[in-house]
């Protein structure tokens, strides 16, 4: 894998894990999670009417990319309530590399270097051994921490294939996310109200900043899959665990232990390989 795109899906990986802990401090994630999605459509309708619309081969994908997306929304919201980011975020992130390097071969007839699947195997078992860190209380979680990663894998396969399909990768980045963002209000005020989710809160320009930050880090992911392999691109882009480790250290009061430790280094080996 070239080293300039290594470099880009590790900046990805360090702005996906800042957008986590912004969505974590809210006390309402679910509206907070619809104002980032807002915010993520009128930043991609701004950028998609700048940019010639990719190749119609790639709509259909980013239709269906942009349904997966809520439903990983829905998911990942749902799995904060019933533990915290430390458990629910590395098991998420950490089962979806393998699910993409298998659903990659099987759907785009991506073969995978011994060197990459090595890569990969490191990258994933250090991020579930910081998930399981106090077993007992990820245990109850594990259903909508794996639905997380099955959400994760799938559209990082169908996105995969509908930015090569597309010719234009930053087209087809703006247009699936200005489709998510449209549908995510919807499925907000099909479960509450149209009241609610105007109303003004606090933690709002917090919501709004994560959404933008959150479209600059998967825009970069969606280059990158356009340019190498996905599973190897998948893995190094969930080395976002890591970052978040050393994020809540830093500005959360969070213990960084010893098994912490050997897991990042566990991850930050893994990336090598890869690379």
């Amino acid at each position: 894998m070239p080293l300039h795109i290594i470099c880009l899906v590790l900046f990805a990986a360090l702005l996906h894990a800042s957008w986590n802990a912004m969505l974590r401090g809210g006390t309402d994630r679910l509206w907070s999670m619809t104002i980032m999605c807002m915010a993520i459509a009128v930043a991609s309708f701004i950028v998609a009417a700048l940019l010639a619309p990719p190749a119609r081969a790639s709509w259909f994908y980013a239709g269906f990319s942009a349904v997966l997306h809520v439903g990983y929304n829905l998911f990942l919201v749902r799995s904060y309530k019933s533990a915290d980011l430390g458990q629910t975020y590395p098991i998420a992130r950490g089962v979806s590399p393998i699910l993409i390097v298998l659903a990659a071969s099987l759907f785009a007839g991506e073969r995978v270097a011994p060197s990459g699947l090595l890569g990969i195997a490191l990258v994933s078992t250090g991020i579930l051994s910081l998930a399981f860190t106090r077993r007992r209380r990820a245990l109850p979680n594990l259903p909508y921490a794996l639905g997380t990663g099955l959400f994760i894998a799938a559209y990082s396969v169908v996105d995969g294939i509908g930015v090569r399909l597309s010719g234009a990768p930053m087209a087809y980045t703006a247009w699936m996310c200005l489709l998510w963002g449209v549908m995510m209000p919807m499925v907000y005020i099909g479960l509450r109200d149209t009241q609610s989710l105007f109303a003004l809160r606090p933690g709002f320009a917090v919501a709004v900043a994560g959404g933008l930050v959150s479209l600059l880090a998967y825009g970069v992911v969606i280059y990158a899959m356009a340019h190498a392999p996905m599973g190897a691109v998948s893995a190094l882009r969930e080395t976002s665990v890591m970052f978040a480790a050393l994020i809540g250290y830093a500005f959360l009061g969070e213990a960084l232990t010893l098994r912490k430790l050997l897991a990042c280094a566990v991850i930050a080996l893994g990336t090598l390989v890869i690379g």
